[in-house]
């Protein structure tokens, strides 16, 4: 509370509604949407008839409503999720309306004054009547302790889902609980240590588990699920979406047709995680998924433009990392949605940080270049050379970029141009660079600087209305 301290002593611990049964085997598959699928099974002594099976350790961010409780011989009637939680705060606050007894101790003789006091408000501060006085209790030094004679029958130490049921026989047997809760999420994130000079890296995975609940998982079997598992109403929240996965012109070059070696579950990917695991509450626990030495992979400079434009300074290209996850890379997996972290080694042989960039779920044998940074020393100038109309519906534009690569090797830089649109015609009317066409809006043109270099892109279009 705010405004005093206090210390608690229960004269009675009568917590229990019915039998308690704790957690035998439990297990978690955990996906990409802060929600976990758990599965509790306990071995449950069961009288003959009607009883209440108590279930703590539960989640307290479990959707009682998706809650399944199955047992040979045996019927549901009707269950209950208790989910206030023992505390002094709580305890205060369902003891409105009761009576409590306060102890309070002078500091200097250390003797003991007890009033029974009636509770009459918790709010911003308890207000307490003993005898014909109104009185708040607040924090003035003197040791205070409230003493209550029970625990209320709905306040847990933990989450408590109740169960009553109907046993056709007495005798103990196996129960399974399952059940969908939110507040357990994870990601994917990777290292990756890049050699730029042999054209590899070194790539490890790490599945990032969170847990936002208050409820500590002991001794779990964990899988988490890669992919998108819809869901009618978003419970919890999500730091990290896949579907809202969108990063600067986009890092996936083209998508894989290879088949993971990982279990599929629907259509998405199951990564069980090796040994016993506890996720403790307001946890963050990270687990190996991926571990690849000597991936093919090799640094690019790319420069997205996405009209036809002057530029008054020079702009930096983008600095990625190509690779693939194909099998013949020495990658061969599909790679989860997550937060891709790229290291080098500098002249000493120390580790340093280069960049990062956010993938989403990549299928394997797909090509990939993740944005790291601006490049420092490697700039592009575009300019309009002309911009004509030649009819009623036609226009040409004559572009000219000028790369420039003030470092000591030569490059190519890719200059990737949005040319059209859908209610245009376009074609490329000249060019001194060879283009590849990418779709029927986007050309590409590699561009070869000398190192310490200057090179020129010039190309002429035409674009042509289609009404």
């Amino acid at each position: 509370m705010r405004h005093f301290t206090l210390s608690i002593l229960l004269l009675s611990t009568s917590l229990s509604l019915g039998e308690v049964a704790q957690a035998d085997e439990l297990s978690l598959t955990i996906y990409n949407n802060s929600r976990a699928l758990v599965s509790d099974s306990r071995d449950i002594t069961f009288r003959s008839g009607q009883q209440t099976i108590e279930l703590p350790g539960v989640s307290s961010m479990i959707q009682p409503e998706t809650a399944t409780f199955v047992a040979s011989g045996l019927s549901i009637n009707e269950q209950n999720f208790d989910f206030d939680l023992l505390s002094p705060e709580k305890l205060m606050e369902k003891a409105v309306g009761s009576f409590v007894e306060i102890i309070r101790t002078n500091p200097g003789t250390g003797r003991e004054t007890r009033e029974r006091a009636k509770v009459l408000s918790v709010n911003n501060g308890v207000v307490i009547q003993v005898g014909q006085k109104i009185e708040v209790l607040r924090d003035d030094d003197i040791p205070t302790r409230v003493v209550f004679d029970s625990v209320p029958t709905n306040l847990r130490a933990n989450p408590t889902l109740s169960v009553n049921v109907n046993s056709q026989q007495s005798g103990t047997r196996d129960a399974n609980l399952t059940y969908l809760t939110g507040g357990l999420d994870w990601r994917a994130d990777y290292v990756a240590v890049f050699d730029e000079d042999v054209g590899k890296m070194d790539l490890q995975g790490w599945a990032t588990l969170t847990n936002n609940t208050k409820t500590t998982f002991e001794d779990a079997d964990v899988a988490v699920i890669a992919g998108t598992v819809d869901q009618a109403g978003q419970y919890g929240r999500n730091n990290f979406n896949p579907r809202n996965f969108n990063p600067r012109g986009g890092n996936m070059r083209g998508a894989g047709t290879q088949q993971s070696g990982q279990e599929r579950v629907g259509d998405n990917y199951l990564y069980p995680l090796p040994g016993k695991i506890t996720v403790k509450s307001n946890q963050t626990k990270q687990v190996g998924i991926v571990d690849a030495q000597g991936v093919d992979a090799k640094k690019v400079y790319e420069y997205r433009a996405y009209g036809f434009n002057n530029m008054n300074d020079p702009q930096s290209a983008d600095v990625r990392i190509a690779f693939s996850n194909a099998r013949e890379t020495g990658l061969g997996t599909a790679l989860p949605a997550g937060i891709f972290r790229v290291y080098t080694k500098d002249n000493s042989g120390r580790s340093q940080f280069i960049g990062e960039d956010a993938i989403g779920h990549i299928p394997g044998g797909s090509s990939m270049a993740l944005k790291i940074g601006d490049a420092f020393d490697v700039k592009v100038k575009s300019q309009v050379a002309s911009n004509r109309e030649t009819g009623r519906k036609t226009r040409e534009i004559e572009m000219v970029y000028t790369v420039t690569n003030a470092t000591d090797k030569d490059t190519t830089v890719f200059i990737r141009q949005n040319i059209g649109s859908s209610y245009q015609e376009t074609t490329i009317l000249s060019e001194n660079v060879e283009s590849t066409r990418e779709d029927a809006y986007t050309a590409l043109w590699p561009v070869k600087v000398s190192a310490e270099g200057e090179s020129t892109l010039r190309f002429k279009v035409r674009q042509k209305s289609r009404w």
